[in-house]
């Protein structure tokens, strides 16, 4: 049940941005960073895993992933857009992506770290076991894991895939 709700959310998630862009190809350069954020999921409930044995991903843990997908797309989409409006502008394409990356560096970071400290008392358990829930770590792991990897990747990723979704729309012209 899991992926069939990560798909639906992700397929609801691209027929948002396709409206928003008014495309149907550059919301794929946005969404290549999800697949990339899971990286950082399964590394950290590893690390969790080594520290406490009996964490591994459950039910909680998806729901984290559910929501860590929102914020990381949340983040591709600041960029995106404001390299849209950049390009509407007048500026070229690549002096569009690299001040747009640059001016939203600054909002991407803060959301992403106002979340993973949100988050980070959901891992307490690993560090004393008097503190909190054992059973809120794998969500803990999930958003932190992959909001980390999946900021540090959006940074560099969504502005390559939106230059190589920018050729292609080019290409099809």
């Amino acid at each position: 049940n899991f992926f069939a709700t990560l798909l639906m959310a992700v397929l609801l998630i691209y027929i948002v941005m396709a409206a928003l862009f008014e495309s149907l190809v550059l919301p794929l350069s946005i969404l290549t960073s999800v697949p990339l954020a899971f990286l950082g999921v399964a590394w950290v409930v590893y690390l969790a895993h080594l520290r406490m044995p009996s964490v591994a991903m459950d039910t909680i843990g998806f729901i984290g992933c559910v929501l860590m997908v929102g914020v990381v797309v949340k983040n591709g989409i600041v960029i995106v857009d404001h390299v849209n409006q950049l390009r509407k502008e007048g500026l070229a394409r690549f002096d569009a992506v690299m001040l747009g990356g640059s001016h939203r560096l600054r909002p991407v970071l803060m959301t992403a770290l106002a979340t993973i400290l949100g988050a980070a008392p959901l891992l307490a358990p690993l560090i004393s076991a008097r503190w909190g829930s054992p059973a809120t770590i794998s969500l803990g792991c999930a958003m932190i894991g992959g909001l980390i990897t999946g900021t540090v990747l959006t940074l560099f990723v969504v502005p390559l895939f939106y230059t190589l979704v920018d050729d292609f729309q080019g290409w099809l012209a």
